[in-house]
């Protein structure tokens, strides 16, 4: 953050976290509750088709910015970030510094980061330090134990799922926004 500011001074420097999470046809299942005497229900299904739901953050406004996917890959995830960078107007006049995973397409060599866009990899095996990870929770919300017949009904549960959660940058903040984050 600090190299970012002294590069460009008075610029605004905003640090965001992304991941991606694999969501599908296959029902996430919690625990539910069930009066005495009742066994819950739970159903499910082995329909092996997936959805893959991309999530950028700011933790320290709780902005967010959702994707759908029907993979991952370096192409891609090259096009989203792409969109990305230029919704949240990164460029000359603002830069934007992205927490990431060490996924494979993360870290290609294909991979051009847009301008005014930096990468900061987080250590291996740490998932427990990227704020986006915390995210999965809250979207899982709209699909556990609800079986979906076909990934267009799954898409549009997460889609209201996530534009919901995109009006609630307490919640998001609440859950991302690690007191060792970096202020902005």
């Amino acid at each position: 953050m600090a190299a970012a500011k002294r590069e460009a001074p008075g610029q605004p420097v905003e640090v965001w976290a992304f991941d991606e999470h694999r969501l599908g046809l296959k029902p996430l299942t919690r625990r539910v509750w069930a009066k005495v005497g009742q066994r819950p229900l739970a159903i499910s299904t082995h329909k092996y088709r997936w959805l893959y739901l991309y999530g950028f953050v700011r933790p320290a406004s709780g902005d967010v910015d959702w994707w759908l996917a029907s993979g991952v890959n370096v192409a891609l995830f090259q096009s989203v970030l792409d969109a990305f960078a230029t919704q949240a107007g990164a460029g000359r006049d603002k830069t934007l510094i992205l927490v990431l995973d060490n996924a494979g397409w993360h870290r290609s060599k294909r991979l051009k980061a847009p301008e005014g866009v930096r990468f900061c990899f987080l250590p291996p095996y740490t998932p427990e330090l990227q704020p986006a990870e915390r995210l999965w929770p809250l979207a899982d919300e709209a699909v556990a134990n609800k079986p979906f017949e076909t990934l267009d009904d799954l898409s549009q549960a997460l889609d209201h799922r996530c534009s919901a959660l995109s009006d609630e940058p307490d919640t998001i903040k609440g859950e991302t926004h690690f007191h060792w984050w970096p202020a902005e």
